[in-house]
């Protein structure tokens, strides 16, 4: 009967459709975070922590509920926090979602529409048993293939609206990204520009630039934003190109627009906000120094105690790592020369004793 298999079909495609565009755009979403200044935002994150423990740290000393000393070693152990953090950066880094990481985990989550719809999601093909669907489905898990057929589809019938539909976020997943323009500026000629069309199709011209930038597809951001008065993504991505273009001042302005339309629980926000510092200090991102500064005064604060009241071995080891980090040796051989006088028997200074020489420093004063 044409009225239900009509109904079934649009169901599929309203399911297929609305799942596939949802996980692409998550996945995404979460992997090129750093387009938009999101590789700050798990440090800018970090520092607002450690803020508010310091904080915490410095209420507790006034409201009585733990001693002045009590209070420098906390300090202390939060500083050694923020060094091993720091000291582990660039080994996590390394270990960063990459785009074909992305590519792959996106290929997972989609693959089942597009074979649908390559098999499944003919409007001509009658229902298939049950029994059958999962030999079919099987040779159809291959993302090259699905593309493949759709695009074959596609080059006898160009007005499949859902067809490229489907294909255009796989181009993308695929490394194909000026098909994938292609792709999406088909859809825009099908069914007319919305903002996140036009800012889809300015992300694939992006990453077809290879971080280059496009004048185009500033062009389509710019057009996405004046579509849709509240749309973020085409705002944030106008922001980051602008700053990475040095053109600060019109960043800020969009920076500014995409905070304005947050409700104060985005993923992106803490990252729009260090977007928006960088662009109102012409490009100079400061949370580094000001990272910087937290941690030596923290380190300034343990120094002092030891120096005046002494303290623990273990106190002593974290302030000689605590400069090694820093890189100030000069200051780690004064505190280890400190520590050997504090703690002469070298059976109690183990691990100083082992970090110092790691470092290069001069292991004097050592007695057996």
């Amino acid at each position: 009967m044409p009225g239900p298999k009509r109904k079934g079909i649009n169901i599929f495609w309203f399911v297929a459709i609305a799942l596939t565009a949802i996980a692409c755009a998550a996945l995404l979403y979460a992997g090129r975070g750093r387009t938009v200044n999101a590789g700050r935002r798990e440090s800018t994150e970090k520092d607002d922590h450690f803020r508010m423990v310091l904080a915490g740290i410095e209420a507790d000393l006034a409201a009585g509920k733990i001693s002045p000393d009590q209070a420098e070693g906390a300090k202390g152990e939060l500083a050694r926090e923020i060094l091993r953090l720091r000291a582990e950066d660039g080994d996590r880094r390394a270990g960063q979602l990459g785009l074909g990481t992305i590519a792959a985990g996106l290929a997972g989550v989609a693959l089942l529409s597009f074979a649908t719809y390559a098999v499944l999601g003919n409007p001509g093909m009658g229902g298939q048993p049950l029994a059958a669907r999962p030999e079919v489905a099987a040779q159809q898990m291959n993302l090259v293939d699905a593309v493949a057929r759709i695009e074959a589809r596609l080059a006898r019938e160009p007005d499949d609206l859902r067809g490229w539909t489907v294909v255009a976020p796989a181009l993308v997943e695929l490394g194909r990204y000026a098909d994938a323009a292609g792709a999406y500026q088909r859809i825009i000629d099908l069914s007319g520009a919305t903002a996140q069309l036009e800012t889809d199709l300015a992300e694939a011209l992006l990453l077809e630039a290879g971080g280059q930038g496009s004048e185009t597809a500033m062009a389509h951001l710019r057009t996405a934003a004046a579509l849709d008065g509240r749309h973020v993504q085409s705002r944030l991505y106008l922001a980051a190109e602008l700053t990475r273009m040095g053109q600060y001042q019109e960043a800020a302005q969009f920076w500014q627009a995409a905070l304005a339309l947050a409700e104060g629980g985005e993923p992106w926000l803490e990252a729009a906000r260090q977007g928006l510092a960088v662009a109102q200090n012409n490009g100079v991102d400061t949370s580094a120094e000001q990272q910087a500064e937290m941690i030596g005064a923290m380190v300034s604060s343990l120094s002092s105690r030891l120096y005046e009241s002494g303290g623990s071995v273990e106190e002593w080891t974290q302030l000689v790592r605590s400069y090694i980090v820093l890189g100030d040796l000069s200051e780690a051989q004064l505190a280890y020369d400190r520590a050997v006088s504090a703690y002469p028997q070298a059976f109690d200074r183990g691990e100083l004793d082992t970090i110092a020489l790691s470092a290069g420093l001069e292991l004097n004063g050592v007695e057996p």
